[in-house]
């Protein structure tokens, strides 16, 4: 169910299938296979890295994202969207959900990741495998009735969901399998992903960072 699906460490991903689908590039390694679509979930500087995406992009690259990076990215091919919007971009079915804090705090009544800030996580298809990657996000409720065959989900509880708030999302969504992200870089160790592998009601695989 993971074939294919290569951990970059962090919350950055290669899918490689009839397409290669990168979301959040960052910190590649030199020579790393070039795209045909970049998902980007939202513009912090470690999910949003220009140079990653200019290393992995070709004439014919698609790049979605938000606004807040579509917009800075002139001379790209970019697709802008919103939560709840369903495009198709270089030939996969994309569709951007909400990703956003409830209970990770910057300051008194200040999340890191605003509701109204329209980051996105994406689900989307690649040859019949239905993939989401939730983003920088908590448990929310916009979760409920995800049905996905791989479920890419935050566990170092800095900024995003730990490892038990994790396995509560996967008490609205569906999935086959889960891999865990967003650790060993910025926040959060592999310990975050090896409790939910104990926790979660769905199998966990456990990816080693691959560059």
């Amino acid at each position: 169910m993971v074939e294919g699906i290569e951990w970059l460490g962090h919350d950055s991903f290669r899918i490689t299938g009839s397409k290669v689908v990168y979301v959040d590039p960052w910190k590649l390694a030199p020579g790393a296979p070039k795209a045909d679509v970049i998902l980007v979930t939202h513009d912090h500087f470690d999910h949003f890295s220009e140079p990653d995406i200019a290393a992995v992009s070709r004439p014919q690259t698609v790049v979605v994202g938000p606004a807040s990076v579509t917009s800075q990215l002139a001379g790209a091919t970019t697709v802008t969207v919103r939560p709840g919007d369903t495009i198709e971009a270089g030939g996969v079915p994309v569709t951007a959900v909400p990703a956003y804090n409830t209970n990770k705090f910057k300051a008194p009544g200040q999340v890191f990741h605003e509701k109204g800030d329209q980051n996105v996580g994406y689900i989307f298809e690649l040859d019949g495998r239905r993939i989401y990657h939730a983003g920088d996000t908590d448990a929310i409720a916009e979760m409920d009735g995800i049905d996905v065959d791989v479920a890419l989900l935050p566990v170092s509880g800095t900024y995003v969901c730990s490892a038990d708030e994790a396995a509560e999302c996967c008490r609205s969504i569906r999935a086959k399998v889960v891999i865990p992200m967003h650790y060993g870089e910025v926040a959060g160790s592999v310990d975050d992903a090896e409790r939910l592998r104990r926790i979660c009601p769905y199998p966990v695989e456990i990816l080693q960072k691959s560059r």
